[in-house]
């Protein structure tokens, strides 16, 4: 890696020794941490390694171990649970009981955090494909677990089932007004970890930015 790897940082251990406990309210459409504006993607997006992706042969999702435990009970799905969603109140086992999340993909609003999936804005199978499955089992679950950048997002279950591990160039949100977010969010992952694009995802990115 010729980047210094973003570290995993622990989220905000929970306080007390109540059965409950409510998490402060984020703002509405609350999100990972913000991704490099137009200019800087653009810039980071050249920098990029164009290549063919590999092959998916030898990729296994348990090759990237997650979710890990991050804080006291809370492993990495439930702290993005609680970062993202509005009002959100957990039981002692970290898993929420009671909160909002509305989906940035999508705009769909929803109560149960079942209806949610944690979304690897870069898939483990694309990331195995463009470099992954040449690094470390340690590197490839700070990956799946990296709180530190745009690569973690709650969205609706059906909506991260139908990208499954669609790189830009074949899926993007149904919300269009998501989509400048979408390429900004897609390219600080593939920067931070020096994984390559192939040349129509490199061209579906350049025209989301477009949109910014």
């Amino acid at each position: 890696m010729r980047r210094r790897r973003p570290a995993l940082t622990a989220a905000v251990a929970l306080a007390g020794a109540a059965a409950f406990v409510t998490v402060p309210a984020p703002p509405a459409l609350a999100a990972p941490p913000l991704p490099p504006d137009k200019s800087t993607s653009l810039s980071h997006l050249a920098e990029l390694r164009v290549a063919a992706e590999g092959s998916s042969s030898g990729y296994s999702r348990d090759k990237f171990p997650h979710w890990i435990t991050i804080s006291g009970t809370c492993n990495t799905r439930e702290e993005v649970l609680k970062r993202d969603g509005i009002n959100v109140q957990v039981g002692s086992n970290c898993y929420p009981t009671s909160g909002t999340w509305v989906s940035p993909y999508d705009g769909a609003t929803w109560t149960n955090p079942s209806d949610i999936d944690i979304d690897h804005m870069v898939p483990l199978a694309e990331a195995w494909r463009s470099g992954a499955s040449n690094w470390t089992t340690s590197l490839r679950q700070q990956f799946a677990n990296d709180l530190t950048s745009s690569q973690l997002w709650a969205v609706t279950d059906n909506v991260n089932q139908a990208k499954g591990d669609k790189d830009p160039a074949e899926w993007t949100p149904p919300l269009t007004s998501f989509h400048c977010m979408y390429a900004r969010s897609w390219i600080d992952v593939k920067y931070r970890y020096d994984l390559s694009v192939d040349s129509a995802e490199k061209t579906a990115l350049t025209r989301l930015l477009d949109t910014c």
